[in-house]
This record gives C-alpha cells, structure tokens and sequence, in this order.
C-alpha cells in the first residue's frame, strides 16, 4: 500500500482550521480535520453539477457563469466542456493556497483549463461577487463548503440564508438558474430555496458512476 504524503497545508479563512493536501501515487485529498472533503478519484456529482446547470441554460448567447469554489475543478472541467466557445466562466475561491496547488501540484489535474481563456480565477468570497452586480449571471453553481450547512468556514452559511438566497436571485440574469451542491439532503434548504423564488428540483446523485457516497444538487431556475 503507497502511503499517503501530506504536501501542503493552509488555514481556513477564519484561520480556526487548517486543510491539508495529500497525495498517493497519482491520487490527491484534500483534508479538513478527519473529513475527507474531496478526492481526485470522485467527480461524479460535482460533474453533474455543471452538466445540469450548462443544460438549463443551453443555447444561450455568450453565457456568464459564476462557479464557487475552484476545488479540484472538477465543476469547472465539466462546465467547460459543455459550454461554447463565447462562454465566460468567473471562478471564485476563497484560500488562495486551493489556486496554488492547481497550478501547482494538482497542474496534471487540472489539465490546462486555468488558462482556458474563457476562464477568470477571483481569489475572492463568491457571496461578495454574487451581491456585486444584478442580473449579471446566467448560471451561478455553488460548490462552497459541504453544501448548505457549512463546516470549513461558518461564513459560507450567509450564502444559503434567506438574504443569501435574496442575493443570488437578484445577480441571475432572467430564466437564470442557481445550482447547489450538498454532500447531502436538507429539508430545509429546499424550504428557503422556494421561499426566495425559485423553482427547484432536486437531484440525487453518487460521487462515482454508480457507486460511491450519495450527494445532492438542487437545480434552481429563477421564477418570475
């Protein structure tokens, strides 16, 4: 069994935790604590994130698309391989060390899209760019933290509150849709989601093809 090499590690933006990455072999992790909170092996359900996302806003002239979090790209990999060449994808992530260690030791991975030119990297809280402009996006996807209940930074919990949700209607252009990844189901969440005008649908899906742990993506055009 190779072990496992922690290469680096950073302090979450409150500076209360630190994620650490990890590699085996060709296999990355990026941990929290205990919590394991992405592996390079499972993109199933961030995948589908932006394929659902890209789907409900197909055809579409030069599409603006707001990804939160960059991760291991995986949502932003997906989103680019469904999206034509007049599409502008803004990528916004928090701890700048996640940016250096696509470009660094995770660069493999990540295989170039970076430089994608339709691709812009903000080193920023996607909350601080969602509240920015109105009716500036087309899709935004929000694959923050562990979905609606946060455990990296509490902060992100402002992004799924009723003003949160509030906001990112507003910076949806019309028909617009919000995306959420969740490493699992919250009742809750879907309540607000139609509280603050959105349609939704839910989404069950596994992080490997048809194995692997169950996650949700909640699909969420803007209403009227």
């Amino acid at each position: 069994m190779i072990p496992w090499v922690q290469l680096d590690s950073a302090r979450t933006p409150d500076g209360g935790q630190e994620l650490r990455l990890k590699q085996r072999g060709t296999e990355f992790s990026i941990m929290l604590g205990t919590n394991e909170l992405m592996n390079s092996r499972l993109s199933g359900s961030e995948e589908a994130l932006a394929r659902l996302s890209c789907e409900r806003i197909a055809g579409r002239r030069q599409p603006g698309i707001l990804i939160g979090g960059l991760g291991m790209g995986f949502t932003l990999r997906a989103a680019l391989g469904a999206l034509g060449e007049d599409a502008a994808v803004t990528v916004a992530e928090l701890v700048p060390a996640v940016v250096g260690w696509a470009r660094g030791p995770m660069a493999k991975i990540f295989d170039g899209c970076l430089d994608d030119p339709r691709v812009s990297i903000r080193e920023a809280d996607v909350g601080q760019l969602i509240r920015a402009r109105k009716a500036a996006w087309d899709a935004i996807l929000l694959d923050v933290d562990n979905g609606p209940e946060g455990i990296v930074y509490k902060g992100n919990d402002s992004l799924y509150d009723a003003a949160g949700l509030a906001a990112a209607r507003a910076a949806l252009k019309p028909g617009g849709v919000l995306a959420v990844w969740s490493q699992g189901p919250d009742s809750g969440f879907t309540r607000r989601l139609k509280q603050a005008g959105f349609a939704v649908e839910e989404v069950a899906t596994r992080a490997h093809g048809k194995r692997g742990a169950r996650h949700v993506i909640w699909i969420a055009p803007k209403g009227p």
